[in-house]
């Protein structure tokens, strides 16, 4: 079993122009540095019920929601490392539980009960969300293009821009390329401040200047708006004329 990592902290999200997305690094240049990963394609494979239990409760704004994924930061085979996430949210709080596993353990894990990994904490978590909703399977594929960086001053403090977000509900595999139905106009990037408190004043000063407001904009909440709910709604209409599916 390879890392684990927890994380707490707050996500905040804006969308931007790309305009500004360029005016804020000019401004992050004597604050703030690539991280490790620098530039990546993230891909991601997000979990739900049959009936999309998990998605459902997420956007009805609940003080407490929490989800499951597998991502990597590359497209990967089955002997390469994928990250088992997961993500819980109270109060605004993000704690994230993050596991680090060969795709093909991951898969037989979260799916099929299989390649089940050495005892820890993150992982007894994880097998109380598996037994807890049952039949979890992945329901959407998710990539974008991320540019990441932390503080020089507070490297806890993280400033993520993502471009480029596309979902589908085929070809639901980390070995794949990246492509889908955009959830995001052209022209537009969402920036996630992720900070243990409050953020610099320098960043402050940026937003109030561009008249920049957070929002609530969840990746798989878009996704599932877009591709998912139409999809019931038709098999609900077809059930309505026919009286079947």
């Amino acid at each position: 079993m390879g890392f684990q990592s927890v994380f707490k902290r707050y996500e905040i999200k804006y969308v931007l122009s790309t305009a500004q997305k360029e005016r804020l690094l000019l401004l992050m240049r004597a604050h703030m540095s690539p991280d490790p990963y620098g530039h990546s394609t993230i891909r991601n494979l997000y979990f739900d019920t049959p009936h999309y239990r998990l998605v459902r409760r997420s956007l009805e704004r609940p003080a407490y929601k929490e989800k499951l994924r597998i991502r990597s930061y590359a497209r990967i085979g089955e002997g390469d490392t994928a990250f088992v996430e997961l993500k819980k949210k109270y109060d605004g709080v993000v704690y994230k539980r993050r596991l680090a596993l060969p795709l093909r353990e991951a898969m037989a894990w979260t799916c099929e009960g299989a390649c089940h990994p050495p005892h820890t904490q993150i992982v007894a978590e994880v097998d109380y969300f598996l037994r807890y909703y049952g039949t979890l399977r992945p329901v959407v594929y998710l990539s974008y293009e991320r540019d990441a960086f932390y503080g020089l001053a507070d490297k806890g403090f993280r400033v993520t821009f993502d471009e480029n977000i596309l979902a589908r509900r085929e070809e639901l595999t980390l070995d794949s390329d990246p492509y889908g139905t955009p959830l995001l106009p052209a022209g537009s990037v969402l920036m996630e401040v992720k900070c243990a408190g409050g953020m610099p004043l320098w960043l402050v000063d940026f937003l109030t200047r561009e008249r920049l407001y957070k929002t609530s904009f969840s990746k798989y909440g878009r996704a599932f708006y877009e591709l998912i709910l139409p999809h019931i709604r038709l098999k609900e209409e077809k059930f309505d004329v026919s009286g079947n599916f």
